[in-house]
Formats: structure tokens, C-alpha cells, sequence
């Protein structure tokens, strides 16, 4: 699959289970490098089976885009306005540019709305991969996780150039 072939739609209330299991299995594949297993468990929210319930809440507030493949959903972004909130895609169909038209999606729709500077919460396995699409570091901060864990992730800024598509 190419980044041509890549198809992106609005995520329907019919997808909130499969955004859900994809969130679970991207942060399953995830190695206990950065973080511990007891917080990767907590990213995940203590879930081994997905629940689409708290997906649809959160399609109340946020945008959802997800990006479909013979009509299986493999990544999704979620977004408010210039910030990214969150971007996942499933293991499977990682490593062949789905994150990179998400995002790149995102930035377009910032800059179709006159914002110049677009931010995300990073976790540290993603870091490099926001950096290689012209993200910068802002800073390290506290990120709190259900049962009061806190983990270290990354703020990030990424300036848009609103005469340019990405």
C-alpha cells in the first residue's frame, strides 16, 4: 500500500469498536522500553477486548478521521481544532505511511482554517516519528493515565506554512 492509496473518511459511530481495538493493539505491540507494562496497561486503559463506548463519547468532542483499506479501518487520528489528540495504526498496517497521511491530513485541515501552528502530545515512541514530519520538541511533561500514573511524553509544535499542502 502506497501513501496514493491510502483512502481517509470521517469515522462513523459503526467505527468506534474497531478505533478502539486498534488503540489496544498498537499499545500491545508497543516494547516495554520507554514505559513499563503496568503503564502501558494503563494506556490502554486496562482493556484486552475493545469498547467502543468511550470512542463515542469522545466523537462527540473531537474529529475523527480514519483510514480504511478494503473496507477495514487501520489507523485513525483524532483532533480538536490545531491540536492532534491522538493517532494510532493498527500493527499490521504500520510502516506504510497511514500515520504520515493521517497527520498530514490534520495539518491540512488546520491550515485550511488560518492556523499557522499545529501541537501534539507525544509519547517517547513516537517522538521520532513526529520529528521526521517537522515537528519540534516543546518540552518533556507529565502525562496522567487512569489510577494515578504518570508517564512521561513529549509536547510538540509543528509551524504550517498555509499557502503549502501537506
Amino acid at each position: 500500500m502506497s501513501a496514493n492509496e491510502i483512502v481517509l473518511r470521517p469515522a462513523q459511530e459503526t467505527d468506534a469498536w474497531d478505533i478502539s481495538a486498534i488503540h489496544i493493539a498498537a499499545i500491545k505491540a508497543l516494547p516495554a522500553t520507554f514505559y513499563t507494562h503496568k503503564e502501558l496497561l494503563a494506556w490502554r486503559n486496562y482493556r484486552d477486548q475493545p469498547d467502543g463506548s468511550n470512542i463515542l463519547k469522545s466523537m462527540k468532542a473531537e474529529h475523527f478521521w480514519v483510514a480504511v483499506e478494503d473496507d477495514v479501518v487501520t489507523g485513525f487520528a483524532s483532533y480538536i481544532v490545531d491540536e492532534l489528540i491522538a493517532l494510532y495504526v493498527h500493527p499490521k498496517y504500520q510502516r506504510k505511511g497511514i500515520g504520515r497521511v493521517l497527520v498530514r491530513h490534520f495539518c491540512n485541515q488546520a491550515s485550511e482554517q488560518g492556523i499557522d501552528k499545529v501541537i501534539t502530545t507525544a509519547s517517547l515512541y513516537a517522538e521520532g516519528f513526529y520529528s521526521r514530519l517537522g515537528f519540534t520538541i516543546i518540552k518533556r511533561a507529565p502525562h496522567h493515565l487512569r489510577k494515578g500514573i504518570i508517564v512521561p511524553v513529549t509536547k510538540m509544535t509543528k509551524t504550517l506554512d498555509l499557502l503549502q499542502k501537506y
